[in-house]
């Protein structure tokens, strides 16, 4: 499994065809206490870009976008009843959703960990 980042502040994880997707830990401290996580539903289709989720912090709500096109297999139901999980566990049990990704050629544009760190130095 390899994870990507895009300049968003989403992550993906991808085992085979299947991706993984969340933000960032970058990002949920820059949102502070989240508070709601509105999900797509399973067997959504939506392209690399699209606004996929919503997150809503004590500070503002924020659209998360796609990394990958794809189709929605599964999404992480332990967030309703339990958003802050994405503060305590960004990059892992705070993730969003699972994707069958349609093209694997886009996450050629995304950055591998080591960009990421770069680009998110650059930011500060």
């Amino acid at each position: 499994m390899t994870t990507y980042y895009s300049e968003e502040h989403e992550w993906i994880t991808i085992d085979g065809e299947t991706g993984t997707v969340g933000i960032t830990d970058y990002a949920q401290k820059a949102l502070g206490d989240i508070v709601f996580v509105e999900v797509p539903e399973i067997g959504a289709d939506f392209a690399k870009g699209d606004e996929i989720a919503v997150v809503e912090s004590v500070k503002a709500a924020s659209e998360i976008y796609a990394p990958v096109g794809g189709t929605v297999t599964a999404v992480n139901e332990a967030l309703e009843e339990d958003p802050a999980m994405v503060n305590s566990h960004a990059e892992s049990d705070g993730w969003f959703y699972k994707v069958k990704i349609a093209d694997a050629g886009e996450v050629s544009n995304l950055m591998d960990a080591d960009g990421y760190k770069e680009f998110i130095a650059g930011l500060e």
